[in-house]
């Protein structure tokens, strides 16, 4: 029983921050914050129990994917994050992870999933994770200052908070072992919401009327819009994001074998299933979810290489989803402490793509492709959006996003200009 605790906190702890600051960047209400929250917690529970049953099978903890929470992020600026043009976003987003989740079925049934693998070199990796936590770092920094939701100028009070959370949640996994360092996350977002009670006399919209038991609403942005403009981002995503069943199974094999150990059969079945999940994330209006390679360390840390407990937590979210009255009290939690916590996880998450752009020695050849690519991909995230807005949309949607351009540049270049 406390095993099944134990994987059911670090499920939790990877779900419940990315619906606040997605709420916060589409300037949600606290009721829309809370149902997201109850559909990702839903998302989660079933994509997590998929992939152990029908996927690749190993007890890997599937998340909100940081590749479509800057996705989400570019859409709020290019389409608009409030309002009718914030639906549009939102309904558009719902057909691109749905589409996406297509091509990743595809890849699984035609069997190209292992194939492809050989794209996504270290380099590739590396400069794909580099410039993921660019691009998100932004994004983090901006709900830790407290801006959104009309905020226009800086709050000190707020960021202090955050700050502390920051500085906390570092802390506690960098210099602490055991359970501290196992729920660095939970216990920092704690301490944050503790302290932004305490010390902060501000008005919070309360959800005491919320039901006992609702089941998560299907497309509850409205019906998707399926048009041209997102099958590039859709495909281009779906070709990422297998990076993500890469670097989770040999992460995962590794501790419970102690070596790199599976097959194709394993990436295609994990991309099938991968698929399935995202059509799911997009039919009931969350953030895709992928493998998470952080799991190996949960599996490191307690020693829970066995699959049945991660079952029966997976299955317990699913059910806790069903019940807001419960999602409501975590739905509360201030958009400055989630996004601090958030930030702090990304540290461990840049020190690996760096790892894996210096896993080899510099030379001519390697310099020029990081170079490239990461001045690109980096230099179109400082482009706003609607410099873009003569482009047509196909166009504007792939280039706006300096994160895929940047890795796409980089898998190119690693192909054409061989060693």
């Amino acid at each position: 029983m406390f095993t099944v605790i134990q994987w059911f906190i670090f499920l939790l702890a990877n779900a419940m921050a990315i619906p606040i600051v997605i709420g916060s960047i589409f300037q949600m209400e606290a009721i829309e914050i809370m149902m997201l929250m109850q559909r990702t917690f839903f998302i989660v529970g079933i994509a997590c129990f998929l992939q152990g049953w029908l996927g690749h099978k190993l007890p890997i903890v599937d998340g909100p994917a940081g590749l479509w929470i800057s996705t989400f992020a570019v859409f709020a600026i290019s389409i608009g994050s409030a309002g009718p043009d914030g639906v549009q976003a939102l309904r558009l987003l719902e057909a691109a992870m749905i589409l996406t989740g297509v091509f990743l079925m595809a890849f699984g049934i035609l069997k190209i999933s292992g194939k492809v693998i050989y794209l996504f070199t270290p380099l590739v990796t590396g400069v794909f994770l580099t410039l993921l936590t660019f691009q998100l770092s932004g994004t983090f920094l901006e709900g830790m200052f407290g801006l959104g939701n009309g905020a226009e100028y800086i709050q000190v009070s707020q960021f202090t908070i955050a700050l502390i959370t920051f500085s906390l949640v570092l802390i506690l996994s960098i210099f602490f072992e055991g359970w501290l360092k196992g729920y660095a996350v939970l216990i920092g977002i704690s301490v944050g919401w503790l302290l932004f009670a305490l010390l902060l006399d501000q008005e919070q919209t309360t959800l005491d009327n919320a039901p006992l038991f609702q089941a998560p609403e299907m497309f509850a942005w409205g019906a998707p819009i399926f048009d041209w403009s997102v099958v590039p981002i859709a495909l281009l995503t779906a070709f990422i994001l297998l990076s993500n069943i890469v670097a989770s199974l040999s992460a995962t094999s590794n501790v419970i074998k102690g070596e790199v150990d599976f097959n194709q059969t394993q990436m295609n079945r994990g991309s099938f299933v991968l698929g399935m999940n995202h059509g799911i994330s997009g039919m009931f209006s969350g953030v895709a979810v992928v493998p998470l390679a952080s799991t190996a360390g949960f599996l490191q840390l307690t020693g829970q290489m066995k699959k049945s407990p991660f079952m029966w937590a997976s299955a317990l979210l699913m059910i806790v989803s069903f019940f807001p009255v419960i999602i409501a009290k975590l739905a509360m939690i201030p958009s400055p402490v989630a996004n601090a916590a958030l930030l702090a996880s990304f540290v461990q998450l840049m020190g690996l793509g760096l790892r894996n752009l210096f896993s080899e020695p510099l030379n001519e050849r390697r310099i020029t492709i990081i170079t490239v690519s990461m001045l690109l991909g980096s230099g179109l995230m400082f482009i706003p959006p609607e410099s873009f807005a003569l482009l047509p949309e196909t166009v504007k949607q792939v280039i706006s996003n300096g994160l895929l351009v940047g890795t796409v540049i980089a898998v190119v270049l690693e192909r054409v200009w061989k060693k």
